[in-house]
């Protein structure tokens, strides 16, 4: 019986880390379903376990003296994907932004900085922002983090503020 309950429990614990495996393919809505030959690009991809991952920023970022302000925007996170493909096109990036503002997305900042580029868009219900979707693109390398859980901007505001405070 106690072999029973220990396989059990090893199996819920692998389907608990199944999403932390790295995969070769698009974790996101608009490269799954798009028409781009991709054979020459190169996708890693991984959901971040926000459960497990929650306990570890928090104390890291208490450890590393950040504000509350910080640490009550993370408890609002609901789930994160990562997404990075390498040999990315511009003809890509612009179909993807594209597809973001077809589906309600705000452009909220743009960011250039040595030939790299940060932008972020949100998605919101109200005054609440449901996802955040923010890309990082430099030549040929593209990273995507999807953001999801429910903050408003006030919370990023209050990040923000707190961060040029230091």
């Amino acid at each position: 019986m106690k072999t029973l309950k220990n396989i059990f429990l090893g199996i819920f614990v692998m389907l608990m880390f199944q999403s932390c495996i790295v995969s070769g393919r698009p974790n996101m809505d608009f490269f799954k379903q798009s028409g781009y030959d991709l054979k020459g690009t190169k996708f890693a991809s991984f959901n971040v376990p926000v459960f497990l991952a929650k306990p570890f920023i928090k104390r890291a970022l208490r450890e590393d003296g950040e504000s509350e302000e910080v640490i009550a925007l993370i408890k609002k996170v609901s789930k994160i994907k990562v997404m990075t493909i390498d040999n990315g096109s511009k003809d890509m990036l612009n179909d993807y932004a594209k597809y973001l503002n077809d589906n309600d997305f705000e452009d909220w900042a743009t960011i250039k900085h040595d030939g790299e580029n940060v932008n972020v868009r949100v998605k919101q219900n109200g005054e609440t922002i449901k996802n955040m979707m923010i890309t990082v693109n430099s030549d040929k390398e593209l990273v995507f983090v999807d953001v999801r859980g429910s903050f408003t901007a006030e919370d990023i505001s209050k990040v923000i503020n707190a961060a040029t405070d230091k």
